[in-house]
């Protein structure tokens, strides 16, 4: 099989992927809703009793809640897309869709590639358009301390980066969903490992306490993905310190556990098991 094979093969299933998913209208709602709701809901109760971390207390403008919680809002957008888009993986295999891509003569990476590039642009799109929300923070009252940067350079910096998230986070989904058999056990592995993972990524609440909590948060690879795109969202705004990794260091982290996770991905599928019987 040549690359351009490859390549229709990996965007035929990435276009299976996207209008599965605009024609179940509760799946765009869920992905997109849920953490508007959360940043409204969250920002306006916790606002009075946050205290800014340690890289936010020479800023000239205080730093509010929902400015803080914004980056973080845009990445669990990302991460419940990748869970609906790779959950699917399970649903095709009860359905027999997925057997017969197996017995396809095309690579078994094909898989792979059609689900992240599926997944990687659904999460973009809808993220996306809650990153334009940014401009738009001074109408409803928060306070102007921290001005997004919206320039077009900056803005398509955020969006290659937030891609990079959003592979990381596919590639991910892709490995915890491949062994399972039921949609219940993905949604036990959601609970205990996805969300604690955003939890604790500094997106929720800063790392900066102290303690072994402090420890998980820089030992988490989202810890790095957060942190990059707040960088670039607050564009030259914010110092560099042990709870604020720079950007490059960032962006390397992410970019090799993104690759970790997409290679492992491929093996998964490659390796002969029950769940790959054709």
């Amino acid at each position: 099989m040549n690359g351009s094979e490859l390549v229709r093969g990996s965007f035929a299933l990435a276009w299976r992927e996207l209008l599965r998913f605009f024609r179940q209208r509760t799946r765009v709602v869920g992905a997109v809703m849920q953490p508007v709701l959360f940043w409204i809901l969250f920002g306006a109760g916790l606002s009075g009793s946050f205290q800014s971390p340690d890289w936010a207390k020479d800023l000239e403008q205080p730093l509010t809640y929902q400015e803080y919680f914004f980056p973080g809002i845009a990445v669990l957008i990302v991460l419940f897309t990748a869970i609906f888009s790779t959950i699917s993986i399970i649903e095709d295999r009860k359905e027999g869709f997925l057997q017969g891509v197996l017995a396809a003569p095309v690579p078994r990476s094909v898989i792979v590639l059609g689900k992240v590039i599926g997944g990687t642009t659904l999460a973009v799109i809808q993220a996306g358009l809650f990153l334009l929300v940014g401009p738009l923070l001074s109408f409803v009252g928060l306070s102007p301390g921290l001005q997004i940067d919206f320039s077009v350079t900056q803005a398509l910096m955020a969006g290659l980066f937030l891609t990079l998230i959003a592979v990381e986070l596919t590639a991910l989904g892709f490995v915890i969903a491949w062994p399972m058999n039921s949609t219940q056990g993905y949604h036990a592995v959601m609970s205990v490992v996805l969300m604690p993972m955003w939890l604790v990524s500094g997106a929720f609440f800063p790392g900066d306490q102290g303690g072994w909590l402090s420890w998980v948060i820089r030992l988490n690879p989202l810890t790095y993905g957060i942190s990059g795109l707040r960088r670039l969202l607050y564009a030259g705004q914010l110092p560099v310190s042990e709870s604020l990794p720079s950007l490059s260091v960032s962006l390397t982290v992410t970019a090799v556990f993104t690759l970790l996770c997409f290679v492992l991905s491929v093996r998964l599928v490659a390796r002969p098991t029950a769940n790959n019987v054709t």
